[in-house]
């Protein structure tokens, strides 16, 4: 699966045009040709403020939310690299808190395509290289650097000694890359995604998870151990309680902090893992107060997002409608807690090697409507995999067929879907 991206820039757009034609050689795994491409573009990932790593299934681009929104509120310039992009490639690469221009963009991935070129590198080492140049060539107190795929294998994972890594909640995804099987690695499947998440492990860097079944926890312990990076597992090294505020305890004391604003339960353990993240290393300070601020302040879009007024929202007038770009079973339970007991209307779009259960059971005997619409740009399923399900051409056409009942209305299945809904609306990240 490609990652498509469009830029009304002409000089971006050529540089992802090249992006495009680019894919993964079937059966390469390994970091093998990213260091190779670094090491042409001058192993900008050795010359990184300190960096923050974040792993997991779901709760990672939340994290990485809250570790951004908690720094900038000290006062720190921060860098981060967050994917998937929803709207525009620029997303990916945020430079001190602004997204990069267009003009260092297409300067950046034509320098990197052009020294790489018969590399045959991926979409997302090229990616990950051009971000590794922009942060080493701006001066920064840290950066935040989401992993794309997995851990292990990421392109990201070239860090010698990150400030601190971290792995927020783990899930069965991506069974095609992270589920083959491999001498050594683990057999059963969701020990085998920790074994994969753990992969960020380096010597020296705390390790700060979340909690999780016995066996899974033995395994990152095993990982951290081998690569002798200290772990600090929550119910073990750090307590959180998330009711009407986060409860949170480690070594160095408890401290009282807001629930986000963000939507879900979910959001106050992601919150609390930033937390952790930075109150087990020592490389950047923050206070209590920032952390507060940050808390409060952190925004992540299509992630339980009610859509503001705008251009597709006008289509369904005197009701909410709410963005979920979450496509795996956790996200389904997500989305599932959020909107226990209340009726609404489903618009679901999914890639085509994901399964629409996934978010579909969560909501069973909730749902007064289910509109299934294709993904345009992407293998994306058809009406045949929505049984009953009303077929529309896209979120803007499902809008206008919903009935005038006053529900809500939850457009789910997908970022890529998201994104679209998000253009539509006018409501581009920035």
């Amino acid at each position: 699966m490609k990652d498509f991206a469009a830029s009304e820039d002409p000089a971006v757009q050529a540089q992802l045009d090249r992006l495009a034609a680019l894919s993964l050689p079937q059966g390469r795994l390994g970091l093998d040709t990213i260091r190779e491409l670094l090491a042409r573009v001058g192993d900008p990932q050795k010359h990184l403020p300190p960096v923050f790593h974040v792993a997991g299934t779901n709760g990672k681009g939340s994290t990485c939310a809250y570790l951004r929104a908690i720094m900038e509120a000290e006062g720190l310039t921060v860098h981060a690299a967050i994917k998937p992009h929803l709207v525009r490639y620029n997303e990916r690469i945020r430079i001190g808190g602004k997204l990069i221009s267009d003009h260092e963009l297409a300067a950046l991935l034509k320098e990197v395509l052009d020294l790489g070129e018969e590399l045959g590198p991926s979409f997302f080492e090229v990616t990950t290289a051009a971000t590794f140049l922009a942060f080493a060539r701006h001066p920064a107190d840290a950066c935040i650097i989401e992993v794309g795929l997995g851990g292990r294998f990421d392109a990201t994972n070239v860090m010698e000694r990150p400030a601190a890594c971290g792995i927020a909640t783990l899930g069965i995804d991506h069974e095609a890359f992270l589920l083959v099987p491999e001498e050594g690695a683990p057999e059963e499947p969701m020990v085998r995604i920790a074994f994969e998440k753990a992969g960020i492990a380096r010597p020296g860097a705390p390790l700060v998870t979340q909690t999780y079944p016995e066996e899974l926890e033995a395994e990152i312990a095993l990982r951290a151990s081998l690569a002798g990076a200290p772990l600090h597992m929550r119910g073990r090294d750090w307590w959180a309680e998330v009711n009407e505020a986060i409860e949170y305890r480690d070594r160095h004391g408890a401290i009282t902090l807001p629930l986000p604003q963000l939507p879900g339960r979910h959001q106050g353990d992601n919150a609390a893992l930033a937390v952790a993240m930075l109150r087990h290393q020592d490389r950047v300070n923050v206070s209590e107060a920032a952390m507060a601020e940050g808390i409060r302040s952190a925004r992540w879009p299509a992630r339980l997002q009610l859509l503001a007024q705008g251009p597709l929202t006008e289509l369904a007038p005197a009701r909410e409608v709410w963005l979920d770009g979450g496509h795996n079973a956790d996200a389904g339970l997500a989305i599932g807690r959020h909107f226990a007991g209340q009726r609404l209307h489903l618009v679901i779009g999914m890639l085509a090697n994901r399964y629409p259960q996934a978010i579909i059971d969560p909501l069973e005997g909730q749902l007064a409507s289910v509109t299934a619409v294709p993904i345009q740009g992407s293998e994306s399923h058809g009406a045949e995999a929505f049984p009953g399900a009303r077929w529309a051409s896209d979120a803007a056409d499902a809008l206008r067929g919903l009935p005038d009942d006053g529900l809500p209305v939850l457009i789910a299945g997908s970022l890529y879907l998201a994104g679209k809904v998000l253009a539509a609306n006018d409501e581009i990240p920035d």
